[in-house]
């Protein structure tokens, strides 16, 4: 008879729980996944070809998609309808802020629906032009580069810009002042100044090779860079900083692969926005990276208009995890100049967060992280779940909502305790 009645109030528990997933069911219906969109990719990408007068060889090789992002009006409005207003605006803002995408990119975007997220992503719109901020180092990286081309902001890691080139330059990019007019990488002689200053500097142990985008570099340079590094006997591990795997994933060739499994651990972040980004291609990418034994991150950013809605997020949390790719941050919008359009408020992260913990697993729950300004650092920011505390217990709300009260021990010395 009692266990009768357990199995009933465990059922009733149970549909309790489905009744506060329902929502989300019905909404992750409504929301594009690249991963089911691939017929109407293949159709795009057929149409690049023909106006680029490439092959299906050329598409496949990621040289060809460096040396043939789509930059000029004329391309773009051969492959997406363009009014003559939506011309003259890019025209405008591409005397201030450069743009090109990367021909695989360009095919994820919807060409008809001038909100779709990949263009708001890739294409330049006026508000570029109307932003009040006037800021293009948010971060104050200018002032935390102590040598060479490194940024550097917490007391055991830091980051080595090599390039400024990307794949595609990212409307929301915090290092829009670095595009400039023409792709360069880092020479030698900055990168082996930010090295020996690595190498003098024994409380660094962790170092980020970033841009730009750190895949644009060929396997040979990355390798010089990774051996370099390596043979630094204080550094424990090695990351790259790469949105390649989003907007470019030709580049994760079998040469590649074979090359950074022989300086483990490697560790790569990438930088996946929204689900139509996640694409079987992409996915393909990210396994190969997975298989070599690479662990993978991804750091999204909360984008108005792209990402800043709780079911979206989570349905791109859960698409990441089954490409092996861990949620990792969530970027509050960092506010440099021509973004503003993409700015949100931090109760939208808030509200993000909410909606994830408790309602999916902790795996698919990442860090919502608050830059502070001028390279201060990353702030974590997280809903309040101590509602008060009094002598000997805390006042806990769970996810659901509920006031419970914890009993809250002292810390005593475990020595005294086993006397």
């Amino acid at each position: 008879m009692e266990e009768g009645r357990k199995r009933q109030v465990s059922k009733e528990r149970a549909e309790e729980l489905k009744g506060r997933i329902e929502d989300f069911l019905e909404a992750r219906k409504r929301i594009p996944k690249g991963m089911d969109m691939e017929e109407e990719f293949v159709k795009r990408k057929n149409k690049i070809l023909k106006v680029l007068n490439a092959t299906e060889e050329n598409w496949n090789d990621y040289h060809w998609q460096l040396t043939h992002k789509i930059s000029d009006i004329n391309t773009l409005s051969e492959i997406i309808p363009l009014n003559e207003t939506e011309k003259m605006r890019i025209k405008k803002v591409e005397k201030k802020y450069r743009w090109a995408v990367s021909p695989y990119y360009l095919s994820l975007a919807d060409p008809h629906d001038n909100y779709d997220p990949i263009r708001l992503l890739s294409i330049p719109t006026h508000k570029e032009l109307e932003d009040p901020c006037l800021d293009l180092d948010p971060m104050g990286e200018e002032y935390t580069n102590p040598a060479g081309c490194i940024t550097r902001r917490y007391p055991d890691r830091l980051i080595i810009n090599v390039t400024n080139e990307c794949a595609m330059y990212c409307r929301h990019c915090q290092r829009r002042r670095n595009i400039g007019e023409e792709d360069v990488h880092r020479s030698r002689e900055m990168i082996l100044e930010s090295i020996e200053y690595i190498r003098e500097n024994e409380e660094i142990r962790d170092v980020l090779i970033t841009g730009g985008d750190a895949l644009c570099l060929s396997d040979e340079d990355l390798e010089w860079m990774i051996k370099q590094l390596k043979e630094i006997s204080h550094i424990d591990y090695i990351r790259l900083g790469t949105r390649s795997l989003v907007t470019m994933p030709q580049r994760i060739t079998d040469q590649l692969c074979s090359m950074l499994r022989k300086y483990h651990p490697i560790y790569i972040n990438t930088h996946f926005n929204h689900p139509i980004e996640i694409t079987k291609a992409s996915k393909a990418a990210c396994e190969k990276l997975a298989d070599s034994g690479i662990v993978l991150g991804n750091q999204a950013v909360l984008l108005n208009g792209i990402n800043n809605n709780k079911y979206i997020m989570r349905v791109l949390n859960h698409e990441l995890l089954k490409c092996r790719v861990r949620p990792y941050y969530i970027f509050h919008a960092k506010h440099v100049q021509g973004t503003a359009h993409f700015n949100t408020s931090i109760e939208d992260g808030i509200e993000i967060m909410e909606y994830l913990r408790g309602y999916t697993s902790g795996m698919a729950i990442p860090t919502f992280i608050v830059n502070a300004p001028k390279g201060q650092g990353k702030t974590p920011i997280f809903p309040n779940y101590i509602v008060s505390r009094g002598p000997g217990y805390v006042q806990l709300r769970t996810w659901e909502g509920n006031m419970v009260k914890y009993e809250d021990h002292e810390t005593k010395d475990i020595r005294k305790c086993l006397e």
